[in-house]
């Protein structure tokens, strides 16, 4: 554990009082509720009003809509959410205060140590998904797992869970090094690739982040023994490889055709038969991902074939969101030219007459760098329309813009704004086809655009 983890450790004592800002974030409201299950005063501040700030109003927990530097009186230390800064008047008041502030990603890694399994989900694709799918193996077997998801989980009605038993579940992000706070006792990684290089220089850079996410598991760590990059990160390590390739310790036989069905083979022998509710090649991984999670640790195999039979998938992943003049229109969170080959593909098998896809690139700097990546697989749908990128945390200094990419794909649309994808895809979508929303911004508001319209 690094010395700030260290330090913040004998805050998070019963009695202590916490003040967290930005606690209706998806994992500042869990974090709020489990320090105050561990005995804590807490309180915390964001700013609008939201479900969660609600959830945990009613949980006894005092909570500040806008952020002021009154909110922090009492307060034995700080923990912030990602996006305040020190210029936030409540980090700036303990700054001058004299009050420690820490990250979020520190307190669910000092938290982790308390819990028997500390299951931590990481990769540059599938890590919500795989953590969702865990969650309803975990559920199902009766381990009354705590629970903490980058997205909403209908099982859960939430992103996260707050549960008795001595099993944490937690989606590990990689983004400027977050997940190397954690104390993982089981790590397992999905994938590995170039991403978020507004931080990391290049892949290289990305995979000696994974490889000490990896190094910091205590137990054991369990890796896509099929992903190339994955193999390079891991290279001299000791782990348990699943995939689809029976050289795996872990891997998939009798995969049917549209790769819903099939077994899972552990160390030679039969484990369970899964069928999945979700399709495409990347969701076998990812449910072959969290089974050898749930076999690692003892889980019955039956159990994992239950738990899996009832997801049918996170929020914004691949999500089923209406009719829309007799097309079926879906919402997919892909925002990175593999997450978007993996959702063609899996589209490809469900049958439909054509592909109508409207894409928001997310951030100017990944569009800039995976700019032909992007091209050859949006290149692979009947109808495209991208939207103007969505910003994010960036400001375009790099020139660049959805326009570029229409510019270099044949038949492709370019809508400047989101009522302009509403109106295109409302002229288009027509019977036997499929309409996507696709990525990581608020293009889903196209969608419900739609939507409110029909009604």
């Amino acid at each position: 554990m690094n010395s700030k983890n260290e330090a913040l450790k004998k805050y998070l004592q019963p009695g202590k009082r916490v003040h967290l800002v930005g606690i209706g974030g998806v994992s500042m409201c869990p974090l709020g509720l489990v320090l105050k299950g561990m005995g804590m005063i807490v309180t915390g501040s964001d700013m609008n009003a939201s479900v969660s700030t609600d959830e945990l109003i009613a949980k006894g927990i005092q909570v500040a809509i806008g952020h002021r530097e009154e909110n922090i009186c009492g307060a034995d230390c700080i923990i912030r959410t990602a996006a305040a800064h020190n210029d936030n008047p409540e980090i700036a008041a303990a700054r001058s205060l004299g009050i420690p502030v820490f990250e979020r990603a520190q307190a669910w890694g000092v938290i982790m140590q308390a819990y028997k399994n500390a299951v931590c989900f990481a990769g540059t694709h599938g890590k919500t998904t795989t953590t969702s799918m865990a969650t309803h193996i975990f559920m199902a077997a009766g381990t009354d797992p705590t629970v903490m998801i980058g997205g909403y989980l209908p099982l859960l009605m939430a992103g996260h869970r707050v549960g008795e038993g001595d099993t944490i579940l937690l989606e590990s992000c990689e983004y400027c090094d977050s997940f190397l706070n954690f104390a993982p006792t089981l790590a397992v990684i999905t994938n590995v690739e170039a991403d978020h290089l507004d931080y990391f220089k290049d892949l290289k850079d990305v995979e000696k982040s994974f490889r000490q996410f990896a190094l910091l598991a205590t137990d054991a760590i369990l890796a896509n023994g099929d992903d190339p990059h994955v193999l390079e990160t891991l290279e001299g390590l000791s782990y348990i490889s699943f995939g689809l390739s029976n050289t795996n310790r872990i891997y998939a036989d009798n995969l049917s055709a549209d790769g819903r069905h099939f077994d899972v083979i552990c160390d030679g022998k039969y484990y369970c038969h899964l069928d999945l509710l979700v399709f495409g090649k990347h969701n076998v991984l990812n449910a072959l991902a969290a089974a050898s999670a749930a076999w690692y640790l003892g889980i019955p195999g039956e159990t994992v074939a239950a738990g899996l039979a009832t997801f049918t998938g996170a929020n914004r992943r691949m999500q089923y969101k209406g009719q829309i003049n007799g097309a079926d229109l879906y919402d997919d969170y892909a925002h990175h030219p593999d997450e978007l080959s993996a959702t063609i593909k899996a589209v490809g098998m469900m049958g439909y007459k054509r592909i109508v896809l409207a894409f928001q690139p997310h951030t100017y700097t990944r569009t800039k760098a995976l700019f032909e990546e992007f091209i050859a697989e949006l290149s692979k749908v009947d109808v495209l329309l991208v939207a103007e990128i969505y910003a994010a945390r960036e400001r375009n200094t790099v020139g660049i813009s959805s326009k570029d990419l229409t510019d270099r794909i044949a038949g492709s649309i370019y809508c400047e704004t989101l009522q302009d994808v509403a109106r295109t895809l409302s002229s288009i979508a027509q019977p036997g086809d499929i309409v996507l929303t696709v990525g990581a911004g608020d293009i889903f508001r196209a969608g419900e655009m739609l939507l409110e319209q029909k009604n």
